[in-house]
């Protein structure tokens, strides 16, 4: 008779209460901070993260799980008397999580001769609860006394089906992580606009962003230029972007906490704000 082991990592997100509700075990990521190493899902919870995010100044780290955590896990189910282990695993394209999972894989045959447990590991090539909800499928077919080929076969067609989309709702994040320049981080905050798409040189030589409102077609493209280390001329500032806000005040009043009003004229009843490179955008009402 089968007995099925069912891991995953801690990239996939599952709430407590599946985890515990469905005998799924996670191996933890390790996060670094401050000096201080924790274990994803048992040392620090999503909420702890996030309030690390909102509250420093500083970047948490991650450090994959390694060859030998996921051979403790594999070893401690086989001295359960388990027959199978399934394992799904965050994309091993942005981490070396799923290539450890598959050396411990060869370690454990190695120690114990191959099919003693039989072992099969998945690379979602995706991230959190995307794969995570997989995970909790496959632990509720195997409640129902599904065989491990089937539970396996539906792993596999239902992450060879998944897509995954991201919006983001701030890129203050982005910004402090380095993965989008001041300048898009400003204009994003500033005026709505976040980027939809980037093209990045073969050689690294240069990145274009492009910020949309999501509501019409139009982008606005910034260019970040690896060689360059001296500031761009601006001129006098005489050609420049404006901006129309719906409703100026509230506009005013973002502005003047962001710090970034560099220019008003009450008579016009216009402002301009600068951005992090100098630039100036004009903010306009409506006609």
């Amino acid at each position: 008779m089968e007995k099925i082991h069912i891991l995953t990592d801690s990239s996939s997100d599952i709430p407590q209460v599946l985890v515990e509700q469905h005998g799924i075990e996670i191996v933890p990521i390790m996060l670094s901070h401050g000096g201080r190493t924790f274990r994803e899902y048992y040392d620090i919870t999503p909420a702890e993260c996030c309030r690390l995010l909102e509250e420093s100044d500083e970047i948490p780290s991650t450090a994959m799980a390694t060859p030998a955590v996921f051979l403790e896990s594999y070893n401690r189910a086989f001295e359960r008397g388990c027959t199978h282990l399934i394992g799904v695993i965050i994309n091993g394209s942005g981490s070396g999580t799923y290539q450890a999972a598959c050396l411990a894989k060869g370690m454990f045959e190695e120690e114990h001769g191959e099919g003693a447990m039989v072992i099969e590991v998945f690379d979602s090539r995706t991230y959190t609860y995307i794969y995570g909800h997989i995970v909790v499928k496959a632990a509720e077919m195997r409640e129902q006394g599904e065989s491990f080929e089937a539970i396996t076969s539906v792993i596999r067609s239902r992450l060879s089906r998944v897509e995954a989309y991201l919006g983001v709702y701030t890129l203050k994040y982005l910004k402090k992580s380095g993965r989008i320049s001041g300048g898009a981080a400003f204009v994003g905050e500033a005026l709505g606009l976040k980027p939809v798409r980037e093209k990045n040189a073969a050689d690294g030589s240069f990145k274009l962003v492009y910020l949309g409102d999501g509501v019409t077609d139009f982008t606005l493209e910034l260019t970040w230029l690896r060689d360059r280390d001296t500031p761009y001329d601006l001129g006098e500032q005489e050609f420049h972007l404006a901006f129309v806000a719906d409703d100026m005040e509230k506009a005013h009043e973002k502005h003047a906490a962001l710090g970034c009003i560099c220019y008003e004229n009450p008579g016009m009843g216009i402002y301009f704000i600068e951005d992090p490179d100098g630039y100036w955008i004009e903010i306009v009402p409506e006609k």
